[in-house]
Formats: structure tokens, C-alpha cells, sequence
């Protein structure tokens, strides 16, 4: 079988990336690079990332039904799916992020050892965001529902062809200490992050998109575990936590989707 992920590029730079990883002048530990799948891959994959009816509502494609979607106050017009019933080719692409020949090599990249997958892609999985969706800036949960494991690191792969600037969904990475934004991440297809997952990883997508209607934000999300962690960067269990970076109008937005997300659960009782 052929692989999607370009092993060999990644290979090639471990030594760049890992002292990009490992830049002290960075609030946490990231690295932003391009090319994360083959160039014949990369092509595949775009094709075959399921579709959702409501970006092209007139259209004769039956949408997925395994997309799901809840509205949260945080949180907006973000469809996810971790089930990838007769979908080979999204299947494979998370066999290999969950792969050991990856995880090896992160490890020597990161020097975070005895990294795990998680095979049931909880928080992860593909998502896709439609016209006016956001993500607060906030530092992820810390541990695994089930196993109770560490989490440690989140890996992000993007799908988006021709992405312009005001469509924002930019992934800002934030130093919450000096309340300054310290990245600012297009969202270009086949464009890799990865950072370590603490409770100063501070990221998201806060401003909403303004894409037109028949474009959605697509990326691919795996998360990595340890089994214990530095004695100094253990944290009581603990949700999301989220951020309002935005002030007022952030404030405005939140008790919007608050309202929606409240008739949601109404509707659905």
C-alpha cells in the first residue's frame, strides 16, 4: 500500500523541526510546516474529504452521515466525524496518524517519548467549519476520558485550497501570560502543526468566518498520550478552557451561540 504521509520529507528536517520545536524564545512548543502528504496524496485525500449538504445545499451528493454537530457557547458551526464507514481512503490517512512509524518519528522530532494514539479519535476525527464558525481561544482537556492518560500533543492537517485572508479561520496560537498572540496560522491545504498539549498551549480560531457560502474550513485532527508526564506540568482534570480574546464583541458572540446552542438542546428533547 502506498503511503500518504511523506515519511521521507519528514525525515529529512527532523533536525530543523526539532530545533524549531524547541525555540526558547516560543511561549509552548510548536512547528508549523508544509507538505505533510505526498504531493499524489495530498490530491486524494481533498477529494475524497466528505461532503456536507449544507455547504451546498441545491447540490444532487448524499451527504455523510456520520458528520456530527452540536452548537456549544465557545463554540460554532463545527461539523466533526470520527467514523469512517466505507471510506478507505480517510481511513488509511488515520491509520498513519495513529501509526507507529509517525509516532516515532514525532518522538525524535519532539523528544517526547512513548507516545500513544488514540484509536477512537476523541476530540479529533475530521472537522469542518461552514460560513460564521469559531473556536475560542482555550487549552484543551488534559486527559483521556477512558484510559486517563496525558494528553500531550495535537497534530493538524489542513485542507483548504485557495484560502483568502478575510475568510479568517486563521489558527492563533496565544501566550496568555503576556496576552499577546504570538502566531497566526493560515489554514492552507496540506499545511502541518503540531504543538504539546499543556495548560499554556493556548490556540483556536476566535474570529468567525467569513467565507463564502459554498466554502467550509477542512482539517484533520489527531491527538497523542503518555502514560505519565513531568512531575511539574501535571494539572488537576480539567474541560476545555476557554478564553475571550475579543472583549466586548467576543462577549456579544458567546451569549449569541449560548442561545442558539440552549433552543438546540430544546428542539432535541
Amino acid at each position: 500500500m502506498e503511503n500518504f504521509i511523506d515519511y521521507q520529507k519528514l525525515k529529512d528536517r527532523k533536525e530543523a523541526l526539532n530545533k524549531s520545536w524547541n525555540d526558547e524564545k516560543k511561549a509552548f512548543r510548536y512547528i508549523v510546516f508544509e507538505d505533510f502528504f505526498t504531493s499524489e496524496a495530498i490530491e486524494k485525500i481533498y477529494q475524497n474529504y466528505p461532503k456536507i449538504k449544507q455547504i451546498q445545499p441545491s447540490s444532487n451528493f448524499e451527504e455523510d452521515p456520520n458528520w456530527k454537530y452540536t452548537t456549544y457557547i465557545n463554540q460554532n458551526n463545527k461539523f466533526v466525524m470520527t467514523q469512517f464507514d466505507n471510506q478507505p481512503i480517510i481511513k488509511q490517512v488515520f491509520d498513519e496518524l495513529n501509526g507507529s512509524k509517525l509516532l516515532k518519528i514525532i518522538e525524535q522530532i519532539t523528544g517526547i517519548e512513548n507516545l500513544e494514539a488514540d484509536p477512537k479519535l476523541f476530540g479529533g476525527g475530521l472537522h469542518q467549519s461552514t460560513k460564521g464558525a469559531f473556536l475560542d481561544v482555550h487549552v484543551d482537556f488534559n486527559y483521556h476520558p477512558e484510559t486517563n492518560y496525558h494528553r500531550r500533543m495535537n497534530i493538524i492537517i489542513y485542507m483548504n485550497k485557495d484560502w483568502k485572508e478575510d475568510y479568517e479561520g486563521y489558527l492563533e496560537l496565544w501566550d496568555m501570560d503576556k496576552k499577546i498572540q504570538i502566531e497566526n496560522v493560515a489554514p492552507h491545504c496540506n499545511r502541518c502543526v503540531i504543538f504539546e498539549t499543556n495548560e499554556i498551549s493556548f490556540h483556536g480560531h476566535p474570529h468567525s468566518l467569513n467565507t463564502p457560502d459554498h466554502i467550509s474550513r477542512k482539517s484533520i485532527a489527531a491527538y497523542y498520550y503518555t502514560k505519565t508526564r513531568p512531575e511539574n506540568e501535571i494539572a488537576k482534570d480539567h474541560n476545555t478552557v476557554y478564553v475571550n480574546v475579543e472583549g466586548m464583541k467576543g462577549s456579544v458572540k458567546n451569549i449569541k451561540t449560548g442561545v442558539r446552542a440552549f433552543l438546540e438542546r430544546i428542539n432535541k428533547k
